[in-house]
């Protein structure tokens, strides 16, 4: 037991309530998170030292394809959740599906529907998958920090047990203090995954298309299983096997399918722009 131990801070997780409406900081990290995203990738496109050129697509084509991620996000996100992890409760509470202001979202259910939406909306504007993708890994880095801070805030998704400095007590996690491996996510999934990926965004990454997007998933994968060391597993589904977590489990072909898509884009070599 440590010396001392941080109070864990008395969030209400509703931040205004209007009548029977009420606005959530859940809810807030994902609209904020999608907002910030969209002018981040407008600066992006605008800049044509970063493409060698003219982006290929214009800030229209993105601005018509929030709408599409956004959908992919939200319904990706819930499905994954549902069916990697709680597939028991939620078959015997179908009507709970839909309540999302619950929480309740899995990232790479999101991220398989972020894919679909990227694929299909190339398709119908003739756009090229892997430079949205590209875009759009970029700057989902964002919506994860915000994400992580609003699960610190709900005081969700709490660390193990431990003696660190740091250490807190999560209202409804026993008396034990824990690592806050919210506040260890929102900075490796996202301040530091943000930065990684600008740097190699200056360094011509966007001339090679699919570039970015696999570093993105091999970089999300390692911050992922790091702080999954530090994280108590969801308790429906405990550890797996030889100790490891779902959030583990789920990334390694993250990874691998990321390790996939920087190998094609170093074997070809970097688009030439007028």
């Amino acid at each position: 037991m440590p010396f001392s131990v941080l109070k864990f801070p008395a969030f209400d997780p509703v931040l205004v309530s209007i009548g029977p409406f009420a606005i959530r900081w859940y809810a807030l990290a994902y609209i904020v998170g999608i907002l910030l995203g969209w002018l981040y990738a407008r600066a992006i496109i605008r800049s044509e030292r970063l493409w060698g050129g003219p982006a290929p697509l214009t800030v229209t084509d993105f601005d018509d394809y929030v709408l599409w991620v956004t959908l992919g996000i939200i319904l990706g996100g819930r499905l994954g959740y549902v069916l990697f992890y709680n597939p028991a409760h939620f078959a015997a509470n179908p009507a709970d599906i839909v309540k999302l202001w619950t929480g309740g979202m899995s990232f790479h259910g999101g991220f398989a529907g972020c894919v679909l939406a990227v694929v299909l909306f190339a398709r119908k504007r003739g756009l090229s998958i892997l430079s949205i993708g590209d875009i759009t890994c970029a700057v989902a880095t964002i919506g994860l920090f915000l994400g992580r801070l609003a699960n610190f805030i709900n005081g969700e998704l709490w660390g193990r047990p431990t003696d660190v400095p740091w250490a807190m007590v999560f209202p409804g996690a026993g008396p034990l203090p824990r690592h806050p491996s919210q506040l260890y996510e929102a900075a490796l999934e996202g301040l530091v995954l943000l930065a990684a990926l600008w740097f190699l965004m200056r360094a011509g990454a966007l001339k090679r298309p699919g570039l970015i997007t696999g570093a993105f998933a091999i970089g999300y994968g390692i911050a992922r299983i790091v702080c999954e060391l530090f994280r108590e597993p969801d308790p429906q589904l405990g550890f797996l096997w030889g100790g490891l977590t779902m959030g583990m489990v789920l990334s390694v072909p993250l990874m691998l399918a990321g390790a996939g898509f920087v190998a094609a884009a170093l074997s070809r070599p970097p688009l030439q722009r007028a």
